[in-house]
C-alpha cells in the first residue's frame, strides 16, 4: 500500500515556539515538517495546523502556518477532541440513487482526485509524540481514517518518549513513514511534472 497524494491530508501538531527548543533533535524535526508542508502545496494536499493551548506554548511558525488551511487552537491533548475531525470528515451525504456512476462496483469507477473534506488518508507529524500526536492518531484510527506518521518529522523532550509513541502508533494500525517516503509516494515517477520541485525540497 502506497500514499496517494490525492486522498491525502496533511496535520501538522504543535510545532510551537516555546515547546519546540526543549524538543530532541528539534531544528530537524521542524525542518522536515516545512519539507512536508512545501511539497503538500505543490501537490495540492491540503493542510491543517494545530497549536496546544497557544497563550502558554506560543503559535506555531509563520512559515507553517500561512501554509495552512485552518490552524486549531485547542486544549485537549488529542485535536480531534477539540474539532480537527470535523475539518477533515465529510458531510454526510444523502443516497445516491438512478444510473450514475456511484451506483457502479468500487473497482469499476473511475479514480479521481477526492476535495479536501474527502480524503481519508491523513499524513500527522508533530510534536509531542507521546502526547499531543500520539493522541490525536489513536482518535483518527478511532473514526476509522488511515494514519501515517512522519517520524523524522514527530519530536518529543526525550528520544524514549518518541521512540514509545511510535511502538504504540504502529501496534495500533498507523503507518510509519518518513519524510522522503512520503514525497517519493505522492510523486510516484521521476515523470511527475512536480519532481523537480519536490526533489528540490529534499536536497
Amino acid at each position: 500500500m502506497l500514499l496517494d497524494a490525492d486522498d491525502s491530508q496533511l496535520v501538522l501538531v504543535d510545532y510551537q515556539a516555546r515547546l519546540m527548543p526543549a524538543i530532541f533533535e528539534g531544528p530537524q524535526v521542524l525542518a522536515n515538517a516545512v519539507r512536508l508542508a512545501r511539497m503538500a502545496q505543490l501537490m495540492e494536499v491540503p493542510i491543517w495546523g494545530t497549536e496546544q493551548n497557544p497563550e502558554k506554548l506560543g503559535s506555531i511558525p509563520p512559515e507553517l502556518r500561512e501554509l495552512c488551511r485552518k490552524t486549531l487552537s485547542k486544549m485537549h491533548f488529542g485535536a480531534v477532541s477539540d474539532g480537527l475531525g470535523d475539518w477533515l470528515r465529510p458531510p454526510a451525504r444523502p443516497a445516491q440513487g438512478g444510473g450514475n456512476a456511484r451506483s457502479l462496483p468500487k473497482h469499476l469507477q473511475k479514480p479521481a482526485a477526492a476535495p479536501a473534506a474527502e480524503r481519508q488518508t491523513v499524513v500527522l507529524a508533530g510534536c509531542e509524540a507521546h502526547v499531543c500526536l500520539l493522541q490525536t492518531a489513536l482518535e483518527l484510527i478511532e473514526q476509522e481514517f488511515d494514519v501515517w506518521v512522519v517520524t523524522d518529522a514527530c519530536g518529543s523532550r526525550t528520544e524514549r518518549n518518541r521512540d514509545a509513541a511510535f511502538d504504540r502508533l504502529a501496534s495500533a494500525g498507523a503507518e510509519l513513514v518518513t519524510t522522503e517516503m512520503v514525497a517519493f509516494e505522492w510523486l510516484r515517477t521521476a515523470d511527475h511534472p512536480l519532481f523537480r520541485d519536490v526533489q528540490a525540497l529534499i536536497k
